[in-house]
């Protein structure tokens, strides 16, 4: 059986496309929260889902996702509250950023990992509509307290990569992945 370590809807909704049979297993291990390198930071806290979930499930195959948001080096998770939100979404107006994205897949005893990275582009955003978007709550439990799918889809200018991944499930790379780990998805 495969199992998603993750209690996203947008991660188990991509995951369908992908996908026939899966549970959905959310994991409350401590994530780590800053690395020299983002990409190893995404790749780690992926591997600590994964690798958590597996000793609940040692004979089925599990995966692991985790997203970041990466401005100028720096990482930004989910934010804190509305306030967190606003000064997030404030410094990536009118900027490029990168969305990275590690993946962990566990099976057999043993973990296979691997990251997509993809180049978000933001159009200005006023104060205003920075405000009336965190208003909606939409942000709050969001990397980089945006949605690709949601409501900041006005403000993105252009997307460089894999339109998945910043939605929080790359599934091309999941897919090569899982190949890697001989793992299929249908059969």
């Amino acid at each position: 059986m495969i199992i998603l370590a993750s209690g996203s809807p947008r991660r188990e909704e991509l995951l369908k496309k992908i996908c026939a049979e899966f549970l959905i297993e959310p994991c409350s291990a401590q994530e780590i929260t800053n690395a020299e390198n983002p990409a190893d930071l995404a790749v780690t806290n992926a591997k600590i889902k994964a690798e958590t979930v597996a000793k609940k499930y040692p004979r089925d195959t599990v995966i692991g996702a985790d997203t970041i948001v990466v401005l100028d080096g720096k990482i930004f998770g989910k934010p804190k509250n509305s306030d967190g939100a606003f000064v997030m979404l404030r410094e990536l107006s009118g900027r490029r950023h990168e969305v990275i994205t590690g993946l962990a897949i566990v099976t057999g005893g043993k973990t296979f990992t691997a990251t997509e990275t993809t180049e978000v582009f933001f159009g200005e955003m006023s104060d205003e509509d920075i405000l009336n978007y965190v208003a909606t709550g939409e942000p709050l439990d969001k990397s980089g307290s945006y949605a690709l799918q949601g409501g900041t889809a006005q403000f993105i200018e252009k997307i460089h990569g894999d339109w998945s991944n910043v939605v929080g499930l790359p599934l091309y790379r999941l897919r090569i992945l899982a190949n890697s780990a001989g793992v299929k998805f249908r059969d």
